[in-house]
């Protein structure tokens, strides 16, 4: 539509001058639309159907922002007395001195409260996984119980409405078990990350928790051993004989004390700071082998098949 009109009498809604304010403008833009759009959608039903999806899913669009942005009024929600699902809260006010252990099941979730810090340590347990959000809109992503707790609890809002200033806590921990399940719930968790909440990457606020695999036992002393290859130096140095070998399976199965001296403790624990880059990397993997394209995620499989030492089936 090309309108011309004196420079005098033009009025713009803003400063970028996209779009055009004079009210008697208006009512023949309108009609002169209406005429050509049922005329063309009289003619070609199908892309009016294609048009009239593209409007709901607009729509639908604009309803999620809107609950994005009720979200966001965290301070509302807490002020209340109200906590999201089944988040512990810590004491400590001050971001900067908060963190949240994102913990994978109810039963670690139970030891990690027990175990935590109470004045500076809050717990989030996962019922279940998250949705994949890689072949999810915004709206269906709201409807996630998971990710609203999560959204709430962190108090920054999600995409547009994301205020990285507004954030609660300057250290978010995903806390997940040393096997396939963990490992997936981790990525999951740092998808949505990437995909809805980039600033946390950026401010340096995500990290994961590095739970021992072995506690080995000799006589009075205990150490904690994080991967196989730690396991094998230390049966070398200390010896086997004598020595007692237990394989945590998951956090669920270390007891209060446990979790606190191998995995909260802010003095001794092992912690991967995710950088903006690691998430891009975690998520490029995630769209190859969640997305709609078959072929990536074929080559992927066939190159890495005959590696595999551990598959959950």
């Amino acid at each position: 539509i090309s309108i011309k009109m004196d420079s005098e009498v033009l009025q713009f809604e803003s400063q970028t001058k996209e779009k055009l304010g004079n009210a008697e403008v208006a009512p023949i833009v309108t009609q002169v639309v209406k005429e050509g759009l049922e005329t063309y959608f009289e003619e070609n039903p199908r892309a009016a159907k294609t048009i009239v999806h593209a409007c709901v899913t607009a729509a639908n669009a604009r309803e999620a922002g809107r609950k994005a942005r009720e979200l966001a009024k965290r301070k509302g929600v807490l002020s209340s007395g109200g906590l999201p699902g089944k988040l512990t809260d810590c004491q400590e006010k001050d971001p900067a001195k908060s963190e949240i252990f994102i913990v994978e099941g109810e039963s670690a979730g139970g030891s990690s409260r027990q175990g935590r810090d109470r004045k500076m340590q809050a717990i989030l347990p996962l019922k279940c996984k998250i949705l994949n959000v890689e072949k999810a809109r915004l709206d269906k992503t709201l409807k996630n119980t998971e990710i609203m707790n999560l959204i709430t609890a962190l108090g920054c809002g999600i995409g547009d409405e994301f205020d990285v200033t507004k954030v609660r806590y300057h250290k978010i921990i995903i806390m997940c078990d040393a096997d396939v399940d963990g490992s997936h719930i981790a990525c999951l968790l740092l998808t949505f990350f990437y995909r809805y909440m980039k600033e946390l990457f950026e401010s340096g606020f995500v990290y994961v928790a590095m739970p021992p695999l072995y506690k080995v036992k000799k006589g009075k002393q205990v150490s904690y051993v994080y991967t196989d290859a730690g396991l094998e130096q230390l049966l070398r140095e200390i010896g086997k004989e004598g020595v007692s070998l237990q394989r945590y399976k998951g956090l669920g199965e270390m007891n209060p004390d446990q979790l606190w001296e191998t995995t909260l403790d802010p003095d001794v624990r092992y912690m991967k700071k995710i950088t903006l880059e690691d998430a891009a990397a975690a998520d490029s993997i995630f769209s190859m082998l969640m997305g709609d394209v078959v072929e990536p995620r074929r080559d992927f499989i066939i190159e890495h098949a005959r590696h595999v030492k551990n598959l959950d089936v």
